[in-house]
C-alpha cells in the first residue's frame, strides 16, 4: 500500500466508526498545534501508554493474531538461534555473565525457545548466560515474567538501556520503529478535516525518515562492550525502495493506517542501507548480512555437520514442518534478512555459522 495512494475520504469514513480516548487525545493535540507528523501519529498508535497496540498487550501474533512471525512457527527458530549465539560466545573467549539482551520480545516465547534448549543441550553456555528484557511496557513485561517464571534470576528486565558483553537480539523491531512519510522533499502529515483524519502535505529539506531506527543504533552502540547485534526484519538496501506503509489486521492489509487506530499493527520496511551507515559511523563493523534462508541454512550445516559429535535438532515431523515454513522463499525464507554488526571483536577468519553462506552486503537476489 503506497501511503500517496491512500484514499482519503475512504480513511475519514472508516475513522468515523472510531471514538477511543487514543482518536480522541490525537484529534486534541491537532487541533492543539496543528498538523503532525506521521512518525509522531505512529509512536501512538503502537506505543501509547494506555491505549498503543503494542504498548496495551492488544498485540496478537500467530494464526488467531494480526500476523505471523518467526517466532509463532514453533521453537525450532529460538533453537537455531540458541545454538548461533552460543558459537558467539565461544568466539569471545567463553565469557561469564555473557548477555543476550532481546529488545522487542513481545510475551517472551522467543527467550523461553532460547532457555530451554541452552539449558537441555547446551549447558556450559547456559551456566555463563544471563538473558536481559529491554521492556518498557509493564503489562508485556508481566506476560514475560510469568512465562519465564522457572528461569528466576537467570532473566532480568530493564526499562532502559544498559552496558553489556555479548549481543542484542531483535526479530521484527525496526520495521515497527516510527517513521516520517517523506519522499521527493515533500512530507505528509496527520492532520483533521472536521473529526476526520487527514494527510496535509509540506515541503521539507531533511530526508531522514526513519529516526527512532537509527536513535536505536545510536542506543544499542552506546551500550554495547564486546560482541554483536543481530538484527532480523524484513527491509530493502536500495536508497530508493519504496517507502509505503503496512497496516495489518487478522492477516490482511488494511486500506488505511487511519482504521482501527491502536487496534492493528503498522509496519515499514527495514532500510538497511542508512542502518548499516549509522551503525559504522558509530565504529560498528559489518559481520555478516543475508536472508533468513541462507543464515538458518550455515546454522544448521555447521552444527549438524557431525563436526560437533552429536546432532542438536530434533528429528521429527513437527520440526520439519517448522524448518520449512523458516526455511522455504515463499514462506519466510526469503521476505527476513539477517544484519550481524561486530564491536571490539577483530575480523572473523571464518564468519559466524549463519553467514556462512552468505551473500556480500549491497547484492539482492
Amino acid at each position: 500500500m503506497q501511503i500517496e495512494e491512500l484514499d482519503v475520504e475512504r480513511s475519514a469514513f472508516d475513522v468515523l466508526q472510531l471514538n477511543t480516548p487514543l482518536v480522541e487525545s490525537i484529534r486534541e493535540t491537532i487541533r492543539a498545534q496543528g498538523p503532525q507528523s506521521f512518525a509522531w501519529f505512529m509512536q501512538k498508535a503502537l506505543y501509547h501508554p494506555e491505549h498503543g497496540y503494542y504498548s496495551s498487550g492488544r498485540c496478537a501474533i500467530g494464526r488467531k493474531g494480526d500476523y505471523f512471525t518467526n517466532v509463532s512457527v514453533g521453537a525450532l527458530f529460538g533453537q537455531l538461534l540458541a545454538l548461533q549465539f552460543s558459537e558467539i560466545w565461544e568466539r569471545l573467549g567463553k565469557v561469564n555473565d555473557f548477555v543476550i539482551v532481546e529488545q522487542g520480545a513481545h510475551d517472551g516465547q522467543f527467550a523461553l525457545d532460547v532457555l530451554e534448549f541452552a539449558q537441555k543441550r547446551l549447558p556450559e553456555f547456559f551456566e555463563a548466560l544471563v538473558y536481559r528484557i529491554l521492556e518498557p511496557f509493564p503489562i508485556l513485561e508481566e506476560q514475560q515474567r510469568r512465562r519465564l517464571e522457572a528461569f528466576g534470576d537467570k532473566v532480568k528486565w530493564s526499562d532502559s538501556p544498559e552496558p553489556f558483553t555479548g549481543v542484542h537480539f531483535s526479530n521484527e523491531l525496526l520495521d515497527a520503529m516510527p517513521v516520517r512519510l517523506i519522499r521527493g522533499g515533500t512530507e505528509k502529515l496527520v492532520g483533521l478535516d472536521g473529526d476526520k483524519f487527514v494527510f496535509v502535505e509540506r515541503q521539507v529539506d531533511k530526508t531522514i525518515f526513519n529516526q527512532a531506527a537509527l536513535d536505536c543504533i545510536d542506543e544499542i552502540t552506546a551500550n554495547l562492550q564486546l560482541g554483536y547485534v543481530i538484527a532480523i526484519d524484513y527491509g530493502f538496501l536500495d536508497e530508493d525502495f519504496d517507502r509505503s506503509v503496512q497496516v495489518r489486521s487478522q492477516h490482511r492489509n488494511l486500506d488505511s493506517p487511519f482504521e482501527q487506530i491502536g487496534e492493528v499493527d503498522i509496519t515499514m520496511s527495514a532500510d538497511w542501507r542508512s542502518i548499516v551507515q549509522r551503525a559504522q559511523a558509530n565504529g560498528l563493523r559489518v559481520a555478516g548480512f543475508t536472508d533468513q534462508h541462507h543464515f538458518l541454512t550455515g546454522i544448521i550445516s555447521q552444527f549438524e555437520s557431525g563436526d560437533r559429535g552429536q546432532s542438536f535438532l530434533a528429528d521429527s515431523r513437527k520440526a520439519k514442518r517448522e524448518l520449512q515454513t523458516l526455511l522455504h522463499p515463499e514462506m519466510l525464507g526469503r521476505a527476513f534478512q539477517v544484519l550481524a554488526l561486530a564491536k571490539n571483536v577483530g575480523p572473523e577468519t571464518n564468519p559466524l555459522a549463519g553467514f556462512k553462506f552468505a551473500r556480500q552486503l549491497g547484492q539482492n537476489g
